[in-house]
């Protein structure tokens, strides 16, 4: 069997601002909750039969505890915020597993349940729907893949390192060195992509670099802290607890309340295709 494993904070935030695009500012209550529920229609058509999608219930996390410029909610857009619970209650209705974070973020719970996916032998590939390079630490080989939806890329073990200039394993390190604008923290100065590929290349991880190196060591290993996705958060006990089994009796209030007319014949058209195991 696949797994995949859906970013569903990033699949929000895609439609939201897709849709403001096409809608010329007009921001539909549940516009974006529709536009992600039809993506994962889209997968259930195409094949997918396990799947997964983790989500920022909220924002913040432990990671804000250890530098202060970390991400936070703060210039969200309200219209967007007010769509993630709807989203996560709509996905649950929809018969599909969902991880919404509190203290983790939704790249933990993807990176924790690739490591699940990945242990059980019956899994012949893990892909991670995601363009987010946090989530490249998670590729192994050609078996747990990341997939970026806009560009249609499928990275694997290869792949990772002819972006980046370095393995998966060394990508907290890479980010710790380069930062990260997205997540809020700068890196250490004077190393850009290039060097930081040069020096992992060299010396292997920030924790054996030299006293000699040129760099302020106690940050950049803070810098990685912030990097390292968790892995081991117990999300589910078995792949079998992702098999899609069809939408659940509560889907068509939730499909009401969304206003989407479409999305329950969609998947009704699928479901009987789906046989519980």
């Amino acid at each position: 069997m696949i797994v995949h494993l859906v970013d569903g904070t990033y699949e929000l935030f895609r439609h939201f601002y897709g849709a403001r695009r096409a809608t010329k500012g007009v921001d539909a209550p549940y516009g974006a909750v529709a536009g992600v529920l039809h993506t994962v229609a889209q997968m259930l058509e195409g094949g997918a039969t396990h799947l997964g999608v983790a989500t920022d219930h909220v924002i913040e996390s432990f990671r804000n505890d250890l530098w202060p410029g970390y991400k936070t909610s703060e210039g969200m857009e309200r219209a967007l915020r007010a769509q993630f619970r709807p989203l996560e209650d709509a996905l649950s209705g929809m018969g599909v597993a969902v991880w919404p974070m509190v203290e983790l973020e939704a790249d933990d719970a993807l990176a924790s349940a690739a490591r699940l996916a990945a242990a059980d032998s019956r899994v012949e590939k893990v892909c991670i729907w995601t363009p987010d390079k946090d989530l490249a630490q998670c590729v192994a080989a050609d078996r747990v893949v990341q997939v970026d939806r806009r560009s249609g890329r499928i990275r694997d073990e290869a792949g990772v390192r002819e972006k980046f200039g370095v393995p998966p394993a060394l990508i907290p390190d890479y980010l710790a060195l380069v930062g990260d604008a997205a997540d809020g923290y700068p890196g250490i100065p004077g190393v850009g992509p290039k060097t930081a590929a040069s020096l992992l290349s060299r010396y292997g991880p920030i924790e054996d670099f030299p006293e000699g190196a040129g760099l302020d060591r106690e940050r950049a290993l803070l810098f990685k802290r912030l990097a390292t996705l968790v892995s081991d958060a117990p999300l589910f006990d078995g792949v079998d607890a992702l098999e899609w089994r069809g939408p659940t009796p509560a889907f068509p209030a939730l499909a009401a309340k969304i206003g989407d007319g479409k999305i329950e014949p969609r998947l009704s058209r699928i479901a009987p295709t789906r046989p519980a195991s």
